[in-house]
């Protein structure tokens, strides 16, 4: 499973990107606002920072702004990735892009229905929000089983991509059930390393290794 961080703080990406974690980054106007710069200039700056997909969205509401904007935002770098939310004008922009060979992300999915939709219209990912589910009392993660048999069913290229992940156990679920991509904050990817018996493990090596009394260096 391929692993974005979803965030528009550089110093986080960066970090993930010397680990060899990092397949891409996904953004949203909200992330970015955060950050206090131009939204372009945080892109292009995301775009340099890891090879793999950057989604960047696109704020209007119709088709026709919608293509005026993705314009300006592909022209950043060859590694981003459209990002359009699930309407019938986002799903017009998706089919128009993908057919021109842009990578096109669909976001704010909540039906396998909608995934179905934008596999239609040519996505590169669908973006299914797990969390948002969770929120209201369901489990998010029978969305994203029923979406990958869907896909599987009839062969289509769109990459799940799992949104909206707030904690490991989302991780390890979309992992198990067979999700391409997940996409979570840098505290959660971080999350995944720890376990107690590592950091008793670790402690006990440490312990023994001072008794020695030596040094590598």
């Amino acid at each position: 499973m391929k692993f974005f961080v979803d965030t528009a703080d550089t110093n986080d990406i960066a970090e993930l990107a010397e680990s060899g974690l990092l397949d891409g980054v996904t953004t949203n106007p909200s992330l970015i606002a955060k950050s206090g710069k131009r939204f372009v200039d945080v892109v292009a700056e995301i775009c340099k920072l890891t090879h793999g997909p950057v989604s960047a969205e696109v704020v209007a509401m119709d088709h026709a702004t919608m293509m005026k904007e993705a314009e300006v935002l592909r022209k950043i770098a060859d590694n981003v990735a459209i990002k359009v939310p699930l309407t019938l004008d986002g799903l017009k922009t998706c089919k128009a892009l993908s057919d021109d060979g842009t990578l096109v992300n669909v976001t704010l999915c909540f039906s396998a229905n909608q995934a179905l939709l934008a596999a239609k219209a040519g996505a590169a990912f669908i973006s299914p929000f797990v969390g948002r589910w969770d929120d209201i009392g369901s489990d998010g993660m029978n969305l994203i089983a029923d979406i990958r048999t869907i896909y599987d069913n009839y062969a289509f290229g769109t990459e799940i991509l799992v949104a909206s992940v707030r904690h490991p156990i989302h991780v390890l679920e979309a992992a198990k059930i067979g999700a391409d991509v997940m996409t979570a904050p840098p505290a959660v990817i971080k999350m995944l390393l720890n376990h107690p018996l590592t950091d008793k493990g670790l402690a006990g090596f440490a312990a023994d290794w001072e008794k020695t009394g030596q040094s590598i260096l």
